[in-house]
């Protein structure tokens, strides 16, 4: 939050209280409290400036969803041809643009910049301001975690009857409304099926299949989808050239596999590789440290040891991953999604959009892929895979780690399944026709 205007040691401005919190509450009309009795430090900087990149990079127009083009569109192309529907219900992971959404569908239904509902809100309009702000009263935001009795959705139902105190619609928010009792749904059906004209409610969750048939028919249902890598990096990218940050794209490419889609995520572990790095230039090493993941390093060596048949050295790699502490099963992860990429070097080429890392990465990737053939990545891969599904309940994950790799080093040569089907074939028509000879 910025400081408001004239705080200066020994004073609060005019029309806040003496307290702390008293700054979220609405201001009185005294003049200036003698600040005999705060907790704060005194000075210019008594409030706290930094806002998270999450919230800093918040979406606030229809225009700047990233990712979600399908729910854009709709929702632009229905509200700007009056086609409001009494319930929306927004599906997906998380940090994908649900709440957003929700937030920007509110501005448009009672943006002033005309008289009706618009397919894109001003953002300027005292109802846009004040709901970005949360203060608006015909906006209600709650969680459907604490909203789970019955007589909290009748009360809510029952103060929909009236007009909006200054809006169009009263737009009622319920995050993660899975989370709503049974009957507390069941007190929502009416609502739901002949809402008032001022109405509209907008539910988000994570878990659809927990939101009961007779609630999803009365909506319509928008599932947003994950954020690609590469969407993520690119915005992550430019919060970081905003900043005026230097770092390096590698570092950029771990922080987006990271979020796994959340652009939220994504924005969190920035915010936090950048204040391990300091004023200096954000590198690939600061960011594995800050994330607790294994350098990029270990995963080339120990896919060169398989190669090398050199289960020694293979084994030193891992001990170094578990002696730093790392997590055995996301390191596997790790590790297929390395030899994944080899596989489909083999297969298909290096072509770009097949991959989630950088061109430095992926030049490693080839180099290795052309010292093992597709028959050989594919057997490892398949003995990572068996020891990742055992992790999860084994008591000794450094053995059964190790054993996985034991295996994938002592792989022998394996010939191409069809040059030895060919040779087959040539046997066998030999021997035909020296049978047919005699």
């Amino acid at each position: 939050y910025a400081d408001p205007p004239g705080c200066r040691e020994g004073a609060w401005p005019a029309g806040f209280a003496a307290g702390p919190l008293d700054f979220f509450s609405h201001p009185d009309t005294s003049e200036t409290t003698d600040l005999s009795r705060p907790s704060l430090p005194l000075g210019r900087e008594c409030f706290m400036t930094y806002v998270a990149s999450a919230r800093k990079w918040r979406p606030r127009k229809f225009e700047e969803l990233l990712g979600q083009d399908h729910i854009r569109r709709t929702l632009s192309n229905a509200l700007g041809a009056g086609r409001i529907a009494p319930a929306y219900l927004f599906s997906g992971t998380r940090g994908v643009g649900k709440t957003t959404t929700a937030r920007i569908l509110a501005k448009a239904l009672n943006c002033v910049s005309s008289e009706g509902p618009v397919s894109e809100p001003c953002g300027a309009c005292a109802p846009c301001e004040e709901i970005d702000a949360g203060r608006h009263p015909d906006v209600l935001e709650i969680d459907g975690a604490t909203y789970t009795g019955v007589d909290h959705v009748r009360g809510l139902c029952e103060g929909l009857r009236y007009r909006p105190a200054r809006g169009r619609y009263k737009t009622v928010i319920i995050d993660e409304v899975h989370m709503l009792s049974r009957g507390a749904f069941n007190a929502l059906l009416k609502t739901l099926e002949e809402p008032p004209p001022h109405v509209a409610f907008v539910f988000a969750t994570t878990e659809l299949q927990k939101v009961p048939e007779t609630i999803l028919s009365r909506c319509q249902v928008f599932e947003f989808r994950r954020f690609s890598v590469d969407v993520i990096k690119e915005q992550i990218a430019h919060i970081v050239q905003t900043q005026e940050r230097k770092v390096e794209e590698a570092a950029l490419f771990l922080i987006a596999r990271m979020s796994e889609g959340s652009m939220r995520d994504a924005q969190s572990l920035l915010d936090q590789a950048i204040a391990f790095s300091g004023e200096g230039r954000l590198s690939l090493e600061d960011a594995e440290a800050v994330l607790g993941v294994p350098p990029a390093e270990v995963y080339r060596k120990i896919v060169s040891a398989v190669v090398a048949r050199d289960a020694r050295a293979a084994l030193c790699e891992l001990g170094g991953v578990f002696d730093a502490g790392h997590d055995l099963r996301l390191f596997c992860t790790s590790l297929l999604e390395y030899l994944r990429d080899i596989m489909v070097i083999l297969a298909a080429g290096d072509v770009g959009e097949l991959f989630e890392v950088g061109q430095e990465e992926l030049a490693e990737r080839k180099a290795l892929a052309g010292k093992i053939s597709f028959e050989e990545a594919h057997q490892a891969y398949s003995i990572l895979q068996s020891a990742e599904a055992e992790l999860r309940t084994s008591a000794h994950p450094r053995m059964t780690m190790e054993l996985a790799v034991l295996r994938m080093a002592m792989l022998g040569s394996l010939a191409d399944l069809g040059a030895i089907m060919e040779r087959l074939d040539a046997m066998s028509g030999e021997k035909r026709r020296e049978g047919g000879g005699s």
